[in-house]
């Protein structure tokens, strides 16, 4: 019988990777909703047309130079009345013989103005309006979510064409966007106390409250900044509604006055020979709704990549 000291024990050798599965990746930076949401919104094709778009707009209401070097207003001949497309003009002419191109490029100076103004207006309020509400409660909140429900009900177009009419001798781009913005912010301070009212229960909230932080500064340095998501969405939205609402009252003939080019303003001056020369009224009409659906879009995009939920069903 072998004698088990002396015996010889093969042991297979056995293959190891070191696998470091707590190890820390320190050059990857940190997640947070906007970097996730980024990184959403950037594979989405539809998120880089929008933009494009927008851009193209902004351009032409910035530098309308750069489109066309046709006055919009110069050089109107009444030889050239609803005239078809020539060399130099390729959308035609308006009933009074200008340029239909040139009068839409410089147009949208006004429309992109008014519209955004009347949106910084509107975020602006909505956002005290909001956040004071949301943050402190009790009678404040009860006392402004009452103003605003005064002015929820009201329609901001019906409001502003009462403001446009009695300011009728000081019609003006500032006139018109504080018309418009300053009755339609009832809705963003919806928007704005519902995320406060969230974001004032957070764990970084009371800690503050704990180290002895004022209620303002709290308010100012914590919640704020981290209830302005829905906020860029509601105020991307509200851009497109304010660019239609001035189209509305130009079109209603209580905008802005005749001596300046608006998309809505042409509109309602080419319908009535919309029988004979209908392109006057199409193209503007075109470039209005280009202009908010750019804009709807990108909201609507950027809304979805804010939401987690919205994000992980794609």
């Amino acid at each position: 019988m072998p004698d088990p000291t002396t015996q010889k024990h093969y042991v297979a050798p056995v293959e190891t990777e070191s696998v470091n599965v707590d190890a820390v990746r320190i050059a990857d930076k940190p997640s947070n909703l906007w970097r996730d949401a980024w990184r959403d919104l950037r594979k989405r094709p539809l998120f880089w047309f929008s933009v494009v778009l927008a851009l193209v707009f902004l351009l032409m209401a910035l530098w309308p130079t750069l489109f066309t070097q046709v006055p919009p207003n110069r050089d109107c001949l009444l030889s050239n009345s609803n005239g078809g497309p020539t060399e130099g003009h390729p959308l035609g002419f308006t009933f009074q013989g200008c340029d239909i191109y040139s009068r839409i490029v410089w147009g949208s100076q006004t429309s992109l103005a008014v519209g955004l103004i009347a949106t910084v207006i509107a975020s602006i309020l909505g956002l005290i309006m909001g956040a004071l509400a949301g943050f402190y409660g009790g009678w404040l909140d009860s006392v402004l979510s009452r103003v605003g429900d005064i002015f929820f009900a009201i329609p901001y177009i019906l409001a502003a064409v009462v403001v446009m009419t009695v300011f009728r001798d000081s019609r003006s781009v500032w006139t018109l966007a504080f018309a418009i913005g300053g009755f339609a912010w009832a809705s963003t301070a919806r928007v704005v106390r519902a995320e406060v009212l969230r974001v004032r229960q957070a764990d970084f909230v009371m800690a503050s409250q704990a180290v002895g932080q004022s209620k303002f500064r709290i308010l100012v340095s914590h919640v704020i900044p981290n209830a302005l998501a829905p906020l860029l969405v509601v105020s991307t939205l509200g851009l497109a509604a304010a660019i239609v609402a001035e189209a509305t009252l130009s079109y209603l003939g209580v905008g802005l006055g005749s001596d300046v080019m608006s998309w809505g303003l042409d509109i309602g001056k080419a319908q009535a020979s919309l029988r004979v020369a209908p392109m006057a009224l199409i193209y503007p009409s075109i470039a209005l709704t280009l202009a908010v659906l750019a804009f709807v879009t990108l909201g609507e995009l950027i809304r979805d990549a804010l939401d987690p939920k919205a994000r992980a069903r794609r």
